[in-house]
C-alpha cells in the first residue's frame, strides 16, 4: 500500500535518476499522463500501466491512491521533477480522502536544470520560476510574481511560456519585465530539453518578446550580472578573481 512520486526528468529517459529507476522497477503499477507513460513503457515492459490525457490530473493521482489502497506498489510518474509543478502535492492532498497510505516522493531532473546545462550557467547564482499558464494561477498574481522577481534581480526560468490557448503570455510577461530590467538583458530558451530535436538560443529581453515559442520551451532571463560567455549563458556567482577559492 504504497504510492511513489517519480520525476522522470526533462527528457526522454538519459537523465532518469538511479533512485527513479530503482523505484520504477519495485513497483508494479505505473499511474501517469499518457506521453509521460509512454517515455517509459519499453524500458519496464512488465508494469501494468494506467494513464489519462491533459488536465485530468485530479482522476490519476485517486486512480493511484485507490490502487495503493487496494494494495498496489503503485509509482506516479511526472515529467521533471515531481515536486516542481508536478503531482507530489496534489497527491498529498488527494490522500486526505482515504485510508492512510505510505507516500514517497522521488525528486528528478526539472527543466530549469536541464535547460540551464544545455545553456550554460543561467542559474549559478539567485533565482526565481514562474509559470506563465494561468489554468491554475490568476493572471494578476502571475504579474505580481514576474514584477517582484525583476525587481529583486533574480535570474527568472520561465515555465509554459506560451501555448494555443495563451498565445501572448510571454510577450505580456516580456512588457513587464522591460518597465524594470535592461533591455540588452541576456536571456535565452531551450525547447525539448533532452529529447530529440532538442534546440537553444541566446538573445537580448528585448528580442525576447518577438520569439517563438512553444508548451516544450522552457525560457531563462538573465539578471543583471548574467553574460553572453562565447555563446553560453552565465549569470555569475560572485568569486574574488578567476581561480579564487573565496565566496
Amino acid at each position: 500500500m504504497k504510492v511513489t512520486v517519480i520525476g522522470l526528468g526533462p527528457g526522454a529517459g538519459a537523465d532518469l535518476t538511479g533512485r527513479a529507476r530503482e523505484a520504477l522497477a519495485a513497483c508494479d503499477l505505473v499511474v501517469g499522463y499518457t506521453a509521460y507513460v509512454a517515455l517509459i513503457k519499453d524500458e519496464f515492459p512488465d508494469k501494468e500501466y494506467r494513464s489519462t490525457g491533459m488536465r485530468k490530473e485530479v482522476d490519476r493521482c485517486r486512480a493511484a491512491v485507490e490502487a495503493a489502497v487496494e494494495g498496489h506498489d503503485v509509482a506516479m510518474v511526472c515529467s521533471g521533477d515531481s515536486g516542481v509543478y508536478g503531482m507530489a502535492g496534489l497527491i498529498y492532498e488527494v490522500a486526505q480522502d482515504y485510508p492512510p497510505v505510505d507516500i514517497e516522493v522521488v525528486p528528478g531532473i526539472t527543466a530549469a536544470c536541464g535547460g540551464a546545462a544545455v545553456l550554460g550557467a543561467p542559474l549559478t547564482h539567485d533565482f526565481a520560476v514562474v509559470s506563465l499558464s494561468d489554468l491554475l494561477t490568476p493572471w494578476e498574481l502571475i504579474e505580481k510574481r514576474l514584477t517582484c522577481a525583476a525587481e529583486a534581480d533574480f535570474a527568472l526560468c520561465i515555465y509554459n511560456p506560451m501555448s494555443h490557448s495563451r498565445p501572448d503570455h510571454l510577450r505580456r510577461a516580456c512588457d513587464i519585465l522591460l518597465k524594470v530590467k535592461d533591455p540588452n538583458t541576456v536571456c535565452g530558451w531551450v525547447r525539448n530539453i533532452g529529447r530529440e530535436g532538442e534546440e537553444c538560443k541566446l538573445f537580448t529581453l528585448g528580442e525576447l518578446r518577438d520569439e517563438k515559442v512553444d508548451m516544450f520551451t522552457t525560457v531563462f532571463v538573465g539578471s543583471s550580472a548574467t553574460m553572453n560567455l562565447n555563446g553560453k549563458m552565465v549569470t555569475p556567482r560572485g568569486y574574488r578573481g578567476v581561480g579564487s577559492r573565496e565566496e
